[in-house]
């Protein structure tokens, strides 16, 4: 029996029935961590890390959609670390997912370099000095650059690949040139990209990029990800990956 603790509850994520345990106090995972999860890939022997992994939301996912032979996971804050370890047992998943307590700025130390096939990340997309920042010291981590930049997490992701690793990022588009640059100047070649609109007629306010360790400068765009047909109604296209 796992033990609730106050303020959590558990939520079913439509996937070979595992749940995962929130609190809406604190912090819960969103769409993109969805998106994200849905764009990834990992094969067959491959081995993935996450990078704040708040929850767990995106390693549990993960093992779900994909052949990932298995899934590590590093959070900084002691409640997220604990919720997301409480919702690996209630998944039965302590063989195939660890999660780590630690800073995303020293991540390369902790599990050592060319570690990885795979790295994923849903960063905070905030700069620390952009923005109304949340009171709330957990979700103000969660989407401000308070304790990491995107710097900080590209140099680690870069660090802890392999060659020709993959590395799964969901960020706005408007900071879209840096990203590249940033990937870049580590050796990450963006390699594939999706945008994600609210509807068919609005702006994109995410973006899916795939960049891989030493890879050679081409870039696909992929068809844009519509999220709601109409107010209210998700597209197919969403629904498939949450598995509606």
């Amino acid at each position: 029996m796992i033990k609730l603790l106050p303020g959590e509850r558990i939520d079913d994520l439509e996937r070979n029935g595992y749940q995962i345990i929130q609190n809406r106090e604190k912090f819960c995972f969103g769409m993109d961590a969805v998106l994200l999860s849905g764009f990834a890939r990992a094969y067959k022997n491959e081995r993935v890390l996450d990078l704040g992994t708040g929850t767990g939301i995106i390693p549990i996912l993960m093992e779900a959609k994909t052949e990932g032979e298995h899934f590590s996971a590093l959070e900084i804050q002691a409640e997220s670390v604990d919720m997301a370890r409480r919702s690996v047992e209630l998944n039965c998943l302590e063989d195939k997912i660890d999660i780590v307590q630690g800073d995303i700025c020293q991540a390369s130390e902790i599990f050592g370099k060319g570690t990885f096939q795979v790295v994923t990340c849903n960063p905070p997309y905030m700069r620390d000095n952009h923005g109304l920042k949340n009171p709330n010291l957990p979700k103000a981590i969660a989407r401000h650059e308070v304790l990491c930049t995107l710097q900080d997490v590209v140099r680690e992701a870069s660090a802890v690949l392999k060659q020709s690793g993959r590395f799964y990022l969901v960020h706005r588009p408007q900071r879209l040139i840096e990203i590249i640059s940033v990937l870049v100047s580590y050796h990450l070649e963006p390699k594939r990209m999706q945008f994600v609109h609210p509807y068919a007629d609005k702006d994109a306010n995410m973006v899916l990029i795939e960049a891989v360790k030493g890879g050679k400068s081409m870039l696909k765009v992929e068809e844009p990800m519509i999220v709601f047909e109409e107010k209210g109604v998700y597209s197919k296209q969403i629904q498939k990956i949450y598995g509606f």
